[in-house]
C-alpha cells in the first residue's frame, strides 16, 4: 500500500502538479473523459510514476465517492488536487455551476472526510473570481457555508440572476475560494490543510479554446497588457502548488494564491481597467 495523490482533471496544470508531488505515491487520476485520464496516466507511467485512471464526473457525488473508493484501494489519500473544470467558452451556465461550483464543493467536503491526518489538498480556481465586484458579507457566507446539495438553490445562483457563462464562471470561482476557507476549518480537525490557486492565462488546451473563442481578443489583450507581458505555464502554477503542498507551506491553509502575471492588478489599476 502507498500514500495516494488523488487528482481530478487530467489537464496540463493537474499533470504538472502531479509530476512535482506524486513521486513515491500512487497517483489516481479522475476525469470525465476516460481517454484524457488514460493519456495523462500513460505519460506519468512512462516517466517512472505509478498512475491509474478512473472515469469520473465531478458533478455527481456518486461518481466522486466512487473515485475516492478506488483511490483508497491503494492506500491512504495524503494529497488531493482538483484541477477539473470547464470554461466559459466551452460550457453552458448550468454546466459551469454544476461542475466548477457544486462539484468542487462536494470534492472538498468528501475528501475532507477521508484525507490522511496531516494531508494536504489544493483546488485550482481562477483569476476570474477576483475580477468580479465584491459580494455582500451575507452572500460570501452563503457561498462558503451552504450545504453542497443546497448551493444551486441559492437566490444569487438562480438562472435569472446569472447574466451569462462568464458571470457563472466568476461566481463559481468566487465560491471555490470561499469554500476553501470554510473547509480549512473542517480539514484542520484532521491536521490537514487545503488551499487554492487562482491562475491567470496559462497556456493549456483549454486556454487555446478561449483564445479561439468569442472572447479570444479579450484574453490576448489581457496577457499582452499585464505586467508579465505573457501568458503563464502550467509549471509556474506547479511551483506555487509545491510550496502549498509541502512541509514548507505548513502554516498555510484556507488561502488563495493569485498567479496571473499581474493581470488582476492591471485590471484594477492599469491599462486593463475597463472604461467607466
Amino acid at each position: 500500500m502507498k500514500d495516494v495523490l488523488m487528482l481530478t482533471g487530467a489537464g496540463q496544470i493537474g499533470m504538472a502538479i502531479a509530476r512535482r508531488m506524486g513521486y513515491g505515491k500512487k497517483i489516481v487520476i479522475g476525469d470525465r473523459k476516460m481517454e484524457n485520464a488514460l493519456a495523462v496516466s500513460a505519460i506519468l507511467n512512462a516517466a517512472g510514476f505509478d498512475a491509474a485512471a478512473v472515469e469520473t464526473d465531478i458533478s455527481s457525488r456518486q461518481s466522486i465517492l466512487a473515485l475516492i473508493g478506488e483511490a483508497q484501494k491503494h492506500g491512504d489519500i495524503s494529497m488531493f488536487v482538483n484541477a477539473a473544470g470547464v470554461s466559459p467558452s466551452q460550457a453552458s451556465v448550468e454546466a459551469i455551476l454544476k461542475v466548477d461550483l457544486y462539484g468542487t464543493a462536494v470534492l472538498l467536503e468528501e475528501v475532507g472526510k477521508v484525507i490522511r491526518e496531516g494531508g494536504t489538498g489544493l483546488t485550482i480556481s481562477s483569476q476570474s473570481g477576483h475580477r468580479m465586484a465584491a459580494l455582500s458579507v451575507e452572500a460570501d457566507e452563503q457561498l462558503a457555508m451552504t450545504p453542497a446539495e443546497e448551493l444551486l438553490n441559492l437566490d444569487l445562483l438562480r438562472p435569472e440572476n446569472i447574466r451569462d457563462s462568464l458571470h457563472a464562471y466568476q461566481m463559481a470561482k468566487r465560491c471555490n475560494v470561499k469554500r476553501v476557507m470554510a473547509e480549512a476549518v473542517r480539514w484542520g480537525a484532521r491536521k490537514a490543510r487545503i488551499n487554492s490557486i487562482s491562475p491567470g492565462i496559462v497556456v493549456t488546451p483549454l486556454a487555446v479554446d478561449e483564445f479561439n473563442g468569442p472572447r479570444g481578443d479579450f484574453y490576448k489583450n489581457m496577457f499582452a497588457n499585464c505586467p508579465a507581458g505573457r501568458p503563464g505555464t502550467a509549471d509556474e502554477v506547479a511551483n506555487v502548488a509545491e510550496l502549498l503542498m509541502s512541509d514548507r507551506g505548513a502554516f498555510i491553509t484556507g488561502a488563495d494564491f493569485l498567479v496571473d502575471g499581474g493581470a488582476t492588478a492591471s485590471y484594477f489599476y492599469g491599462p486593463l481597467k475597463p472604461a467607466a
